[in-house]
């Protein structure tokens, strides 16, 4: 069993990648109870809360992404709001560029 204290410190890519691993062994153990073959199955409850665990924090950092996003500050990623680039957009005055094929 995995604590949130240690799933906290990891990154996004690093918790991704225990999700599916967890996700994986969950398989195998169903897998394994399904043919008999498994010993403990208390396991299977564990490896989901696990699951839940990473979910939910891969969640939380999300949500909070995004609201640091719409507030106004700019994500961890550094990426500039949309709109404040150089390149206007489209006032809808402008004609638009025929399809091609010559038909509209």
């Amino acid at each position: 069993m995995v604590k949130a204290k240690e799933l906290a410190e990891l990154d996004d890519d690093e918790l991704e990648q225990r999700l599916a691993d967890c996700r994986q062994e969950l398989f195998n153990l169903r897998f394994q109870l399904a043919t008999g073959q498994l010993d403990n199955v208390a396991r299977i409850g564990q490896v989901r809360k696990d699951v839940a665990r990473i979910k939910t924090l891969l969640r939380q950092r999300e949500i909070e992404a995004a609201e640091a996003y719409y507030s106004g500050r700019l994500p961890a990623s550094g990426k500039p709001e949309p709109g404040t680039d150089d390149e206007a957009a489209p006032t809808g005055s402008e004609e638009p560029e025929p399809a091609e094929g010559g038909q509209q």
